[in-house]
């Protein structure tokens, strides 16, 4: 992760907004060639809700209204995304990683093993703390997905990916991870399930199909820590030297 045109950006405590900003600079830096690859690790400073924009998911003013004054521990900011999936809570106490990089030019493109390579490093960096983990879908999680990864059948970390076509050919490649380190669940869920109620989605999600890393280890590693162990899980992968 340390060569010529690659980065490494950490934010211990940063809005979601920004990052969102933060995330565009760094697609047009790999568009203009700048840059080969990045790595962002961040956690958000105030509760907020993120919905994939589009029809399904309405930022709409009610439910805004709604997540401000019917959750009792925390007022909920919300905003939405170019991306797929569901809604996402995002708030202190879980990680997010968001992985810029130029899918390789003599490999044809497959979502698959995008995947396949994150999901190797995200089981890396759970077996440094002596975690044995697996990647499947987890029924009644938030944002469900085939490539979440579970610890004990419970889902602890999802995963998302975007693909942007590069000027001139090949493809612009944005994997996304959050990672459950220190939450209350029963509270995590609430915006999410307040949200389906509000888009008439019958769906609702269910703490108890959810785990953290502090659930499932004695020791209380530094949000610094925990940056600088995934870091390690991606060079110790060699995936994307």
């Amino acid at each position: 992760m340390y060569k010529k045109r690659q980065k490494l950006l950490r934010y211990h405590q940063t809005s979601v907004a920004k990052i969102f900003e933060k995330e565009n600079q760094l697609i047009a830096q790999l568009q203009a060639n700048e840059l080969e690859q990045c790595l962002l690790l961040w956690q958000a400073n105030e509760p907020t809700l993120v919905l994939p924009a589009g029809n399904k998911w309405p930022e709409s003013e009610p439910l805004r209204a709604a997540l401000t004054t019917q959750n009792a521990h925390a007022n909920w900011q919300l905003l939405s995304r170019k991306t797929g999936g569901a809604p996402v809570p995002q708030c202190p106490g879980v990680i997010n990683l968001s992985h810029l990089y130029v899918w390789p030019e003599n490999q044809a493109y497959s979502v698959k093993l995008a995947y396949e390579n994150l999901c190797s490093v995200l089981t890396l960096f759970f077996a440094k703390f002596g975690l044995d983990s697996q990647t499947h879908a987890t029924e009644f999680s938030y944002c469900d997905g085939d490539y979440n990864i579970n610890l004990h059948g419970k889902k602890i970390v999802g995963t998302a990916q975007r693909v942007i076509i590069k000027k001139g050919g090949g493809k612009i490649v944005l994997a996304q991870a959050f990672i459950l380190i220190d939450v209350l669940l029963a509270e995590l869920i609430k915006p999410v399930n307040l949200c389906y109620e509000f888009c008439g989605v019958s769906d609702r999600v269910k703490a108890e199909v959810h785990t953290a890393l502090f659930e499932n280890i004695n020791e209380r590693p530094s949000i610094e820590v925990l940056f600088q162990s995934i870091t390690q899980a991606f060079i110790d992968s060699g995936l994307y030297s």
